[in-house]
Formats: structure tokens, C-alpha cells, sequence
């Protein structure tokens, strides 16, 4: 399964009528602390790794051949042998210290406290993600698909719904690069550079 998703900056009134008749299914509060190389050679090739409460993910980007209606798509992988594929990452132990050792360091952690909601066939976010130097507080409308050939129509339906509900829809920075923009602009840069992130 890929999950489809599309990022939103909301008001107290979007939110209102968000959840309006939707089901509020849980709150949660997790860390994340997410890694690159001094060089950037994961996060300039959109690549997202990160630890979450300990469990680490690996998340790429699934956009080669897909409209860019929406931000990125990403397949998410959790099982840590094929994080090591991915990353060409021998298996001597444990994963965070291979990492190290690898010269994979921690470049930003950051706990959300995450308010989810479904309404139809919709799963709605609400993150408010602490930086210690700042909170941010984005939206996600998500959609599950079971294959990429469906990518397209998911954010179709997703845009067509983000329109009924009346929301503002702009290109909205995910956290890990709202972060970087204000804090670690030499980083941010260079993912403006590598095409990742468009410049604003």
C-alpha cells in the first residue's frame, strides 16, 4: 500500500469544517530525528531517513513519472534490511550505529503531537511539530492506493475534495524543510539546487 497525501496550512475555520462530521480517531505524540551525510546525499536525492520513537524508515520519493499535481509521494520502507539495501549498508549489528559509522548523522529532531480524523473516505491529519526553536502546524489529506498506476487518480480525488471543503490550495513546505528554510539554510539550499524543493 502507498499512501497519497497533499499538505495544507489551515485556519481554525478550515479546521472546523474539516471535522465536521468526521470520525476523530486518535492523538498521538512521537519524535522523529532524521539523518543525512555532511554532503547531503540523502535528502538531495529525496530521500528521507528518519528514527521515530527508535524505529527507523527510509522514505523515497515515487514521483519519476508522475504529474506534479501534488508534492512528492514517497514509498516508505520499515524493514531495516532493505533500508540497508537501500542505503548499501552492510548488516554488522545495529542499525544506528552502522549508520555512524557510515557517517550518517542526526541533522534535525522534532516531536509532533498528531490529531487524526477520517471523514468519507479521507484520513485528515492535524500536526503541531515542535522544533524547540519554533512549532509548526501543518494539515495532510491522505488516501491509501494499492500501486503507484493509481497515484494520479488518488490525488485527483484528494484536490476535487480539498475544493469542497473549501481549503486554500498552495504548495505548502513539509516540516523537515520548513525546518531547514529557517534554521540550516546552507542545507536548504542545497536541496533548492538539486531541484528537490523549489525555492520561496
Amino acid at each position: 500500500m502507498i499512501e497519497v497525501e497533499k499538505k495544507f496550512i489551515l485556519d481554525d475555520k478550515d479546521k472546523r469544517r474539516l471535522t465536521k462530521d468526521a470520525s476523530f480517531l486518535n492523538e498521538r505524540a512521537f519524535t522523529d530525528i532524521y539523518y543525512d551525510t555532511e554532503f547531503f546525499s540523502l535528502t538531495s536525492n529525496n530521500k528521507w531517513l528518519r528514527s521515530r520513537d527508535g524505529k527507523f524508515e527510509l522514505k523515497i520519493s515515487l514521483n519519476d513519472g508522475i504529474s506534479k499535481l501534488s508534492e512528492d509521494q514517497y514509498d516508505e520502507l520499515e524493514d531495516e534490511q532493505k533500508i540497508r539495501e537501500a542505503l548499501n549498508l552492510p548488516s554488522n549489528g545495529n542499525l544506528a550505529n552502522d549508520l555512524i559509522k557510515a557517517e550518517y548523522f542526526p541533522f534535525c529532531t522534532c516531536r509532533t503531537t498528531r490529531r487524526k480524523y477520517q471523514k468519507e473516505s479521507f484520513i485528515i491529519d492535524f500536526d503541531t511539530v515542535d522544533f524547540q526553536d519554533f512549532t509548526y502546524d501543518i494539515a495532510e489529506i491522505e488516501l491509501m492506493v494499492n500501486g503507484k498506476s493509481e497515484i494520479e487518480e488518488a490525488i485527483e480525488k484528494i484536490m476535487a475534495f480539498a475544493k469542497e471543503q473549501e481549503l486554500t490550495i498552495v504548495p505548502v513546505r513539509g516540516k523537515v524543510v520548513e525546518y531547514l528554510k529557517r534554521v540550516k539554510p546552507d542545507h536548504y539550499q542545497a536541496l533548492v539546487d538539486s531541484g528537490v524543493v523549489k525555492s520561496s
